[in-house]
């Protein structure tokens, strides 16, 4: 079974940072491609970052993060991260974990996710 929890989200002032962390198990970490996903109005998920399996990383970001987000992997402890610096107001959001494969991520066993606030 997939189990997912996120961690390190916030409340933080614009400008400021977070590190988000994403525990997993129930499935072979290394075979998948993994994403950051953030709840947006009217209970959309948004992708924000993915990053490919060991030797396929190939990080990719949605525009308005570009520069600013760095999404990570540890494949020996089958952990993901997301470095999240200059943060904005707009990136406000519960922000969630997900696994999948290079065109879409699997929306089966997602976690609670973790909140960031971005307020002054």
């Amino acid at each position: 079974q997939v189990q997912l929890v996120e961690s390190g989200g916030g409340l933080v002032q614009p400008g400021g940072s977070l590190k988000l962390s994403c525990s997993t198990s129930g499935f072979a970490f290394t075979n998948y491609w993994m994403y950051w996903l953030r709840e947006m109005p009217h209970n959309a998920l948004e992708r924000v970052a993915k990053i490919g399996p060991p030797g396929r990383e190939d990080p990719w970001y949605i525009d308005s993060v570009k520069g600013r987000f760095t999404i990570s992997r540890d494949n020996t402890k089958g952990t993901l991260a997301l470095q999240m610096d200059n943060l904005q107001k707009e990136d406000t959001a519960r922000y969630f974990c997900a696994n999948g494969d290079a065109a879409t991520y699997y929306s089966g066993g997602l976690g609670p996710g973790t909140q960031v606030t971005v307020s002054a």
